[in-house]
């Protein structure tokens, strides 16, 4: 999984997983990335400084847990 802050255009992607894909717009800010077989391989938001109301909460991004569940446990 890869976080990428785009300075020049205030964007902010959040990639699951590298692979061709194709985009849905769920709001006007936010775009979805979908792989050939429908699954969500991203999300990127656009004016996110505008969004979150200041550019000063894209400093720090902080992972507190993850993990990927196993079935049958």
């Amino acid at each position: 999984m890869k976080i990428i802050y785009d300075q020049e255009v205030d964007a902010l992607s959040i990639i699951f997983y590298d692979t061709t894909v194709t985009t849905k717009d769920i709001s006007e800010s936010i775009v979805a990335e979908y792989d050939k077989d429908g699954h969500l391989a991203g999300l990127e938001i656009l004016d996110v400084s505008k969004m979150l109301g200041s550019d000063e909460t894209l400093n720090e991004v902080v992972i507190k847990s993850f993990g990927l569940a196993r079935s049958g446990k």
